[in-house]
């Protein structure tokens, strides 16, 4: 139990908090400035933008004053006051710092962010979404005995601060360290239960001397090597560009041309852990479209390498031979022609001299395009003939070659045969140049073949016999056609079995400033690198003041002159060292195992620590590192497992991807010409048409649509779009905190609907639970003084509950619980609502009902619940107190209904309690609207009373008639 008592100085003055809180503004006017703020139509772009500085300029100083006092008294609850007491308080008493020695005989609950990287915008309303999602689960496990593990840190490294540096001049660490304090900031005034003293940045140090460490282990264990690797280039840049860099073929940054360039680069032997990241994936708890995607990626196939011979003019076999990949073996007689890749390193020895320059512009024009453009299955295909021909091994039949970027040289062997009548790719690259179409697969149900298109399913093959090859497999079945052909192509000599993956080597070098330096030195002279000793970890890097790429391929660090002329310490020989860096992803790939132990010096992490919070229990995060940063996580891990480093062979137990929170929607309206609305049904058929966004103040529901009040007949176009600057849609958190205070963004946005889905903002939408937390409040403590304040302590009462308010509140804690560990926030939210507004027909509010009910509150709303929990006479803060737990008795339906009968005859039914006494019965009859006409005033004769199943009034023959007239 923690038994954190609250200072009286904590208990602060309005003037104090006021000037303390970082999100709220003193003048208070920033509530009706944003009021204030209008739509102003952007037509270049279509889209609005608020127009708040004009407004701002607008009110006077006068204004804001009088604004600011009329808040005062409108405030729901005093949550400017309220929120920075109980941060500050917090943070002054390491309410949720997790001791590095504790009681591991409890259970542990390890709940983890993906961190943040700390860019100069700051937070938007998106962000906080997952990182609620955590706080809640990590307050609620806290409360029910576990030791919480509830880190953050920041992924500091990499290309946004390097790009500002060059544009600004200014050192990417200042750059960096300033947008990590205000992410802080922010994060801390949305009262996250963060660990901060667990907090790392990848940028430090002591955090990336131990990444370098773990590549010194995949350097001795050949899981790291250098090699020629084709890389994007943008010669008027001078420098290696990511793959997200690129876009159509151009880099992002000024529009200049790129290009595929080999280079020697540093490589992670990531594929050597193919299979075992497949297999791993079953026992997970991840989404499985999570689990699908890393499948995809790793792409695993199993088929064979079969191989065709090139043939002169004459039709002679040359000694050049093309090994093909394929996962259709059995459609080897299929195959009309052969298909090599731009960059396939015996292209040059295929292409015949009239074909030389067509096969030289078509490589050049390739290696501008990404391999995600290439590989695009909806992208028209193109090629160029390499003026070659091949054998086919099967039927002895001369196939061309062709020179296409469908194919690339990175994956299988770069090269494929192509079987148009069973390969949708190949079927259209046939198509289009006029190359034979031969079927060699009927499928079992004839209905499945659609006219003129390819079958790429199973079925029996046909057309597939060679007597001089010795190869016949016409009438077998796919499947065991496959086989056949593998056996008959290993005893001839013509191939073999083969699996293999999509998955390609992890390219692990950046020519780049902001990264981990590489630990590795290259004797003077050679290319023979020696890796740096352990001991001399962290190599940090050096001061720079010029950070622009060098113009020749050297990356920045090469200009550190003295930083890179070294000796080698075991020899005393001259050498330099690597001037690459390490990428974002590297200082990314392990941080959840240093939050376990971050003060560690002398090993990565403590092995005791390690065992007892590892694996990660719940990890959050947006499904965008569904497989680059999962994946690489993953990699990483089982090497430290194989070198005893962690016990568990995954480092996530549970992944959750949250949903993303679209800016708030924007309807635009369509004109014709002459400016006249018209209908978004028909604004598509001219181009004269053009869009002009309106308010929504304008516009009205209709069906499934949107359309104009003042002419329902007009359909207007409602979007919502993912926040971003350009579109003018984010949302600041600090303006939302200033408004309407932490604790009702918080819950705004967890009711917003299903946490997994996406979802669109509406600033309205927060007034409600901002009214409910409101409702709450003055339950509790009470309606405002005149002035705008609230009397000290609570209304509640010690008096024991009735059973009816037990049942609302047990139903409210299984429900609560229940909904927070399915991660269903929302309707946890809703079970809450439901109480309260039960709980506001009762005229007493017991302590024995309220307590447990602020508790169920806190997670969400922890601000308020501290709060309240100290008007009620508590001492200590309530973050470690007992969850409640449901009683089953109250869970159960006891209410029955009961009917009432006059003189025989039944008149209307009651709901009564299990056992419910006859007295008690014809009382609440009595009070019944429509029973209470029926017995007012009469003279009962008598009563039948059956406990659960009826009551009969008897009344005067006399009586009776009066009271029914």
């Amino acid at each position: 139990m923690n038994t954190q008592r609250i200072p009286t100085q904590t208990l602060l003055p309005q003037s104090f908090c006021f000037q303390k809180h970082p999100f709220f503004l003193s003048s208070q006017a920033q509530f009706q400035r944003k009021r204030l703020a209008t739509f102003t139509i952007k037509k270049s772009s279509g889209f609005s933008g608020l127009t708040r500085s004009k407004v701002r300029d607008s009110v006077s100083e006068v204004e804001e004053k009088k604004l600011a006092e009329q808040q005062v008294v409108k405030r729901a609850y005093p949550f400017h006051e309220i929120e920075p007491k109980w941060q500050s308080f917090w943070e002054k008493n390491k309410t949720f710092r997790t001791p590095d020695e504790i009681d591991t005989s409890k259970p542990k609950f390890y709940v983890l962010d993906m961190f943040p990287y700390p860019s100069g915008a700051g937070l938007h309303v998106g962000h906080p979404l997952g990182y609620t999602a955590t706080d809640i689960l990590a307050r609620l496990k806290r409360m029910q005995g576990c030791n919480v593990l509830h880190p953050m840190g920041w992924d500091a490294f990499g290309l946004p601060a390097e790009q500002y540096a060059i544009e600004t001049g200014t050192h990417p660490k200042l750059t960096t360290l300033r947008n990590i304090n205000r992410f802080r900031m922010q994060l801390k005034s949305l009262g996250f239960s963060y660990d901060w003293d667990r907090e790392i940045s990848t940028i430090e140090p002591d955090y990336y001397k131990w990444t370098q460490w773990i590549f010194l282990q995949l350097l001795k264990r050949g899981l790291a090597y250098q090699a020629e690797v084709p890389v994007n280039w943008c010669p008027a840049l001078g420098t290696v560009l990511a793959n997200e860099e690129v876009v159509d073929g151009v880099s992002e940054r000024g529009g200049h041309p790129v290009i595929r360039k080999p280079m020697r680069q540093w490589m992670l032997k990531i594929t050597a852990y193919a299979d075992r990241l497949l297999e791993d994936l079953d026992d997970l708890d991840w989404p499985e479209s999570v689990k699908e995607m890393q499948r995809n990626w790793i792409g695993r196939s199993e088929g064979a390498e079969l191989d065709f011979y090139a043939v002169d003019s004459n039709g002679q076999k040359r000694d050049i031979k093309i090994t093909v990949y394929t996962t259709r073996p059995e459609t080897l007689f299929g195959a009309t022609y052969l298909v090599v890749a731009p960059e396939h390193t015996l292209l040059s020895s295929l292409v015949s001299t009239p074909q030389s320059k067509d096969v030289d512009e078509y490589k050049e024009i390739a290696s501008r395009k990404s391999d995600l453009e290439r590989t695009e299955l909806q992208k028209e295909k193109t090629g160029v003939f390499s003026g070659c021909y091949a054998r086919n091994p099967a039927n002895g039949e001369a196939i061309p070659i062709w020179v296409a970027d469908y194919v690339l040289g990175s994956y299988g062997t770069g090269a494929i045969m192509a079987v148009p009548a069973h390969d949708s790719r190949d079927h259209e690259f046939a198509l289009k140049y006029d190359i034979p179409i031969c079927s060699v697969v009927t499928p079992d149900d004839e209905s499945c073949v659609e006219s003129g298109n390819a079958y790429s399913g199973e079925g029996t093959v046909m057309n597939s016999s060679n007597t001089t090859s010795g190869l016949d497999i016409n009438g077998l079945n796919c499947k065991e056609a496959a086989s056949r052909v593998i056996e008959w192509a290993e005893k001839t000599g013509n191939g073999k079995k083969k699996v293999n993956y999509k998955l390609r080597d992890w390219l692990f070098a950046r020519q780049r400033y902001w990264g981990e330096p590489i630990p590795v030195i290259f004797l003077e002279g050679t290319s023979e690198s020696v890796p740096l000793h352990e001991t001399e970890l962290p190599l940090t890097l050096p001061e720079l003041d010029d950070f622009t790429p060098t113009g020749t391929g050297e990356p920045p660090l090469s200009k550190a002159v003295s930083w890179v002329n070294t000796r080698d310490p075991s020899s005393g020989k001259p050498a330099r060292r690597e001037t690459s860096t390490m990428p974002q992803w590297a200082g990314s790939c392990w941080y959840y195992l240093r939050f376990m132990d971050p003060k560690n010096s002398k090993e990565l992490v403590d092995k005791a620590k390690e065992r007892y919070w590892g694996p990660v229990d719940v990890y959050v995060g947006g499904a965008e590192h569904a497989v680059l940063h999962l994946l690489y996580s993953r990699f990483w891990h089982k090497v430290l497992y194989d070198i005893g480093v962690v016990s568990t062979i995954e480092p996530f137990k549970c992944v959750i991807n949250q949903g993303i929170i679209l800016g708030e929607v924007q309807y635009m309206a369509c004109k014709d010409a002459d400016g006249n609305y018209v209908s978004a049904d028909f604004s598509d058929l001219s181009s004269e048409h053009h869009q002009e966004s309106i308010p929504e103040e304008k516009v009205m529901k209709s069906g499934d649509s949107f359309v104009l009040k003042e002419d329902p007949n007009i359909r207007v176009i409602a979007r919502a779009h993912k926040m971003s600057k350009s579109r003018g849609n984010v949302v600041n958190p600090d303006d939302v905190i200033s408004e309407y205070g932490a604790d009702s963004l918080r819950l705004y946005e967890m009711f917003m609907g299903p946490f997994r889905d996406s979802k669109t903002w509406n600033t309205s939408g927060i007034e409600g639970v901002h009214r409910f937390l409101g409702r709450t409040w003055r339950l509790i403590v009470g309606s405002p003084l005149p002035d705008g304040t609230f009397k000290d302590g609570s209304l509640i009462t010690d008096e024991q509950p009735t059973s009816d308010q037990l049942r609302a509140l047990h139903k409210c804690i299984a429900k609560v619980t229940e909904e927070v560990e399915g991660t269903r926030f929302n309707t946890g939210i809703s079970a809450m609502m439901e109480f309260i507004n039960a709980a506001y027909k009762w005229d007493k509010h017991p302590r024995k009902i309220i307590e447990p009910f602020v508790i169920l509150l806190s997670p969400y709303a922890p601000h308020m619940a501290e709060e309240l929990w100290f008007r009620m006479g508590h001492s200590n803060s309530l973050a470690y107190e007992s969850f409640p737990k449901a009683d089953p008795t109250y869970l159960k339906d006891s209410t029955i209904v009961l009917p009432i009968q006059i003189n025989g005859k039944t008149r209307g039914t009651i709901q009564v309690d299990e056992g419910c006494s006859e007295e008690e019965a014809f009382r609440l009859a009595s009070l019944d609207e429509k029973l209470s006409k029926f017995i007012d005033g009469k003279t009962i004769k008598k009563r039948i009373y059956v406990p659960g199943k009826i009551m009969n009034i008897i009344f005067d023959r006399q009586n009776t008639k009066v009271g029914a007239k």
